[in-house]
């Protein structure tokens, strides 16, 4: 008698209960994090205390925002968008002269609307697209995509 070979499978995700969290919107608890980590970080740059971490985070901010326009969630955010752009590089520029990063009070204001935009784009879509969103500007960062206007801190 020859020995069979038996092969086993292993249910490690429930593929229904894993299509049912992609098709809905993500839970508070995450996007409270993010929120936080966001306004956190403008709140840095309003003392003129932000570090290289909160530029990265706010410049992260304005690339998926621009992203998601492409993509048509929520076109009305670009000029948002392309408005902290603006901010960022100033920013960068006061960084490199003066070794501190701060901003002035419209640029403040248009990260905070910024931030609120992008937080009714996130919360109208499902968790499924807002990771689709995420892994494409991802991926567009690391190209060197002519879109994406990040100055490297």
């Amino acid at each position: 008698m020859r020995k069979q070979c038996r092969r086993r499978h292993y249910a490690l995700t429930n593929p229904i209960t894993l299509a049912i969290a992609g098709a809905c919107i993500t839970d508070d608890g995450r996007l409270d994090k993010l929120r936080l980590l966001e306004l956190s970080a403008i709140d840095a740059f309003a003392r003129g205390a932000a570090t290289v971490d909160d530029w990265r985070t706010v410049a992260d901010l304005t690339n998926l925002a621009q992203t998601m326009c492409e993509m048509g969630i929520g076109p009305e955010v670009l000029p948002a968008a392309q408005k902290v752009e603006e901010v960022l590089g100033d920013a960068h520029q006061r960084f490199m002269g003066t070794g501190r990063m701060g901003t002035t009070g419209p640029g403040l204001q248009a990260m905070r609307d910024l931030q609120e935009w992008h937080h009714l784009q996130r919360t109208a879509i499902a968790r499924s697209v807002y990771e689709r969103a995420i892994e494409r500007t991802h991926n567009r960062i690391r190209s060197a995509h002519p879109s994406v206007k990040v100055c490297v801190v």
